[in-house]
């Protein structure tokens, strides 16, 4: 099929949501157990003692417990809003943060930030222009920053100032609360949420519990719970995730030629980000490239950052080690698929 398709459905009894496009998966969110908090929540947290020399603390709510990195000036018994930033690992707290943010379809909103920030992809100046007034005409209050995402260069107005507005509106509640009990304020969005706020550019949407079925979409994704990912002329990828790091192996395959190595290494860097997406897979990242002539090295780099620069997980190119593998560090935004399909 060509074109870009939306499935909304059910895998392996919790919810997901897929993007197609022509035919091929470009992404995937699957929804965690309950008790994993979802990226995006914001809670009314309690904070414990600060754990000396890391600079943090652990937070505390109702059935579970965070970790905040910057605890400085934070009391303990204290109550403070924070919100999860990413998936844990297994046994680990979740990561909150104090900077909050209120992100819809058309905007982020960012308490305690002021200014207005629009999308630099949004080229056409009387377009800025119409879109900072809506902004302005939304009634923010005086603290809260905007920005502008990219799917509004073609939306109708008036709903990107529903959504400024009901954005707002929310932010501006959550931010005045004055409970002293730890509890949800706002949960973190499911992935048909997240399929709405994040993938603007269709129209095409199947929503049905057995769409995955219907779509023959089952075995494709149990597939990608196999480390091997194939690339073109016969070379291949194992992406691997541990304990410590997500380690990826880069083989040539059959392909004996002086230049084989650097293709299948191109090749690769092309590659990484869907393979990472679709998995689910965050942290610290290890290439182990195939070997090829360190004089090509900025080729790969150069590949490797124009492919992570479309991709929708903050991601930070770190660089080559001194044992020539390169590394990357990737947010946890993702459930990996591995434990979505247990």
């Amino acid at each position: 099929m060509k074109g870009i398709q939306i499935v909304i459905g059910v895998l392996h009894g919790r919810a997901a949501a897929a993007r197609l496009v022509d035919g091929a998966l470009q992404d995937l969110f699957v929804a965690p157990p309950d008790e994993i908090p979802l990226p995006g929540a914001i809670y009314r947290a309690k904070a414990d003692r600060p754990l000396k020399g890391l600079g943090g603390v652990f937070v505390t709510w109702p059935g579970g417990r965070g970790f905040l990195r910057d605890a400085k000036g934070v009391r303990p018994g204290e109550h403070l809003l924070v919100q999860v930033t990413g998936y844990a690992e297994p046994g680990k707290a979740a990561p909150v943060t104090r900077r909050l943010l209120f992100k819809s379809r058309y905007c982020i909103l960012t308490p305690g930030a002021p200014g207005l920030n629009i999308s630099r992809s949004i080229k056409d100046e009387p377009r800025r222009d119409a879109l900072e007034l809506l902004a302005h005409e939304a009634g923010l209050a005086g603290d809260m920053g905007a920005i502008i995402r990219s799917v509004a260069e073609s939306a109708p107005e008036d709903e990107i100032a529903e959504d400024l507005f009901s954005t707002g509106q929310m932010a501006q509640a959550i931010m005045a609360d004055d409970g002293d009990d730890a509890e949800l304020l706002l949960d973190g969005p499911d992935p048909a949420l997240l399929a709405w706020r994040e993938w603007a550019d269709s129209s095409d949407v199947i929503d049905s519990e057995s769409a995955f079925e219907e779509l023959d979409l089952i075995d494709r994704l149990e597939a990608l719970t196999s480390p091997f990912e194939p690339l073109s002329q016969g070379a291949s990828a194992f992406v691997e995730p541990t304990r410590a790091l997500v380690a990826v192996d880069v083989n040539t395959g059959a392909d004996g030629s002086p230049a084989a190595g650097l293709k299948a290494n191109l090749a690769t860097a092309r590659a990484l980000p869907r393979a990472l997406r679709l998995r689910g897979l965050g942290g610290q990242i290890t290439v182990d490239f195939a070997p090829f002539p360190k004089k090509d090295r900025r080729q790969v780099e150069s590949a490797l950052r124009a492919a992570f620069r479309t991709d929708p997980v903050e991601t930070s190119l770190v660089g080559w080690t001194p044992l020539g593998h390169f590394e990357l560090q990737r947010k946890r935004e993702r459930f990996p698929l591995t434990e979505a399909l247990r």
